[in-house]
């Protein structure tokens, strides 16, 4: 049970285009905004679909893999973790943010 306490799924589609980033060391980081989307009924019985957005990390060969396959509106799913981390701004005010840490990466939907 203990490796599926930080455990996050998503399938949703790209929101724009990953951004691939060469480190110093040679390694690549991937950053993209994934939406995800729950359909439900309203009281009146209609059709709703609400739409969350999450800011979607990747490293090493899976960031190698988004750079080379991954584009906006891409459906895809993602297997990973939450991670939070703080910064400061330039005003001295302490920001949090929330990211999902991809560790797999799965192509879906048409090519």
């Amino acid at each position: 049970m203990s490796t599926i306490k930080n455990h996050v799924q998503l399938i949703g589609n790209v929101g724009q285009e990953p951004t691939v980033t060469n480190l110093e060391n040679g390694k690549k980081v991937a950053r993209f905004s994934l939406a995800t989307n729950e359909n439900y009924k309203d009281n009146k019985g209609e059709k709703q679909t609400d739409t969350n957005w999450h800011t979607v990390v990747a490293w090493g060969k899976v960031a190698e893999i988004i750079e080379k396959y991954v584009n906006k509106g891409k459906e895809i799913g993602i297997v990973g973790k939450l991670r939070t981390r703080t910064y400061e701004t330039e005003e001295g005010n302490q920001r949090y943010v929330t990211e999902v840490e991809a560790n797999e990466i799965l192509l879906l939907g048409s090519k």
